[in-house]
């Protein structure tokens, strides 16, 4: 039995060790669902002797990538990778909800024999059968998938988890995650009969800096609508260089 913690932070990390987990899954910005973590809380992360998949994600909003992002998805796979990750974990997909083949592939073949090639809950927004895209994903080179059972919280989907189990037995790991409670768990290790999950410990912590001044701040005013990302823009840039370098006149 193995209990991956989803960790934001070094600290998460030696919570998560502390506490007994067999591996973490290392992310940044865990809000928006977890993103690349910094090349700093990786290697502190690596220090602490427990296995680090490390997430690859360049940006919150989804998971069709430009070919810029892509890049840097590659630079930051390479990274982890040569620094001893357990694993990569990434999700690229087409606009129209199909696995990006070739996106996939290249990722797959960065953790070669090196590491183990994890695809995350991107599978879970796929617009193919669950059974067809984990062929698909196995043919690629993945070698776990992050899943709830294409539901919002893995109890919902402990059927589909439990087919898929059975379906890439001796293949490929399924790894069961979302929602999953202390008060959850073993019923749904007996549904799907996996032998490992995927879940978060966390608790609220305040940092009373951000309140010394309420009228200032440094968090946004409202989440982003589902699906939303800010991009930079070229002609904004230019407006507003164009009006600095007139006003500094």
């Amino acid at each position: 039995m193995k209990i991956e913690i989803c960790c934001g932070s070094y600290e998460d990390v030696l919570a998560a060790q502390a506490g007994g987990a067999d591996r973490a899954e290392l992310c940044s910005a865990l809000f928006f669902g977890g993103l690349s973590p910094s090349a700093g809380t990786f290697l502190m992360a690596q220090e602490t002797g427990l296995p680090i998949a490390a997430m690859v994600r360049p940006r919150e909003g989804g998971f069709c990538y430009s070919g810029a992002e892509f890049e840097t998805m590659c630079r930051d796979a390479e990274f982890f990778i040569e620094h001893g990750a357990e694993g990569i974990v990434f999700g690229c997909l087409n606009r129209d909800g199909t696995v990006d083949e070739e996106k996939t592939a290249i990722l797959c073949a960065l953790a070669g024999g090196r590491c183990k090639a994890v695809f995350h809950r991107a599978f879970d927004l796929c617009k193919t059968p669950a059974e067809e895209t984990a062929e698909q994903l196995y043919r690629l080179g993945v070698g776990r998938i992050l899943t709830s059972g294409k539901r919002a919280a893995a109890a919902e989907g402990a059927a589909v988890i439990a087919a898929l189990r059975r379906q890439m037995a001796g293949r490929m790991e399924i790894l069961p995650g979302s929602g999953i409670r202390p008060h959850t768990v073993a019923r749904l290790l007996a549904e799907t009969g996996c032998d490992q999950i995927h879940a978060s410990a966390l608790e609220d912590a305040c940092d009373p800096t951000a309140l010394l001044c309420p009228e200032i701040p440094f968090t946004g005013l409202r989440a982003p609508a589902q699906g939303v990302y800010r991009v930079g823009s070229a002609e904004k840039t230019a407006a507003l260089v164009a009006a600095a370098r007139e006003g500094s006149r």
